[in-house]
């Protein structure tokens, strides 16, 4: 059985099997909280924390029931950088309440077919709050990976066109990523403490095992901050090739254009100075100009053979 609770009113719906009941909260505001306190008696600092802004996520252990903040992962569109949605949670013997912004799709989704499948309903939440809470979270986490996946292809992106095709842009798309890794942890790493205390502590009012559900969960987390740090060091370490990279082109440029420049060194110092407005010996000799030419290309040959050699080209692509 499933109903609106003041639909017009409030954006409260709930969802009912036999005595237990979900509640879902989307888009919170003083009048669902009031509701909340009404209705279960919830303490106000821990309602004042659902429409307050971003909370890091903790545990809250009160006389008959449990609240939790939580913080999943969302991609923002513009730029697609990995965001925190805050995701409260009530969880009490035969009830949960979820509060959050609607952003999170695993849990809106899950809320949804429970509300339209009587199948779904009733292997949802005919067991217990503590289970109901570890199949919301499990969908969470699962969540996480596909986001994870995500920066992980745009890292082998990355990687393609620093080696392959050099592409302009791809310290920018670097800095993204690396922003984007990093926010990510910051979302992921406090939620493993939350869901280790689930796991280390009993709670008798979620009749749930927590070793086994809430610690796979853990394990799951700890495979995507893992995951997270080792790309953290792939984007470090493909920054640090790019520079050396950029760096060892520019220093083959210099190279050619001092080699350039060597070559005909010889050719500018004649013209420097046949070019003075003053008197020179035989200069109206007509005689004069090969001479000074010959002379110049013999030293830039020999200047050249000179770089050659000492350089250890052999060729002139190599030097020039």
């Amino acid at each position: 059985m499933s109903k609106d609770i003041a639909s017009n009113k409030l954006n409260v719906r709930v969802v009912k099997q036999g005595d237990f009941m979900w509640v879902d909260v989307r888009r919170p505001g003083t009048a669902e909280m009031t509701y909340l306190r009404d209705q279960y008696g919830f303490h106000q600092l821990a309602l004042d924390d659902c429409v307050s802004t971003i909370q890091i996520p903790k545990l809250d252990v009160f006389e008959d029931y449990l609240f939790l903040v939580s913080q999943f992962p969302v991609v923002n569109a513009k730029p697609q950088i990995t965001l925190g949605s805050e995701v409260d949670i009530f969880a009490g013997a035969d009830y949960l309440v979820t509060i959050h912004s609607g952003t999170l799709r695993p849990l809106t989704k899950l809320f949804d077919d429970c509300e339209n499948s009587q199948e779904l309903r009733e292997r949802v939440l005919a067991s217990s709050s503590g289970l109901l809470l570890y199949r919301i979270f499990d969908g969470l986490v699962g969540y996480c990976f596909s986001i994870l996946n995500r920066i992980i292809s745009d890292l082998n992106a990355i990687e393609k066109k620093l080696f392959e095709t050099r592409e302009r842009g791809v310290v920018r798309e670097m800095a993204l990523v690396r922003r984007d890794i990093i926010s990510y942890r910051h979302v992921i790493r406090p939620m493993l403490d939350v869901l280790r205390e689930l796991e280390e502590k009993e709670f008798p009012l979620l009749h749930v095992e927590p070793d086994i559900y809430f610690g796979n969960l853990v394990d799951h987390l700890r495979r995507i901050l893992g995951e997270l740090e080792d790309m953290k060091e792939v984007i470090e370490s493909l920054h640090d090739t790019y520079v050396s990279v950029a760096t060892d082109r520019n220093n083959d440029i210099i190279r050619r254009l001092t080699g350039a420049a060597t070559l005909v060194l010889p050719f500018l110092a004649l013209a420097s100075i046949y070019g003075m407005n003053v008197p020179l010996p035989l200069e109206d000799k007509v005689w004069l100009s090969p001479i000074l030419v010959s002379a110049a290309s013999l030293l830039s040959v020999i200047m050249f053979v000179v770089l050659r050699v000492r350089s250890g080209y052999k060729s002139w692509r190599g030097l020039l």
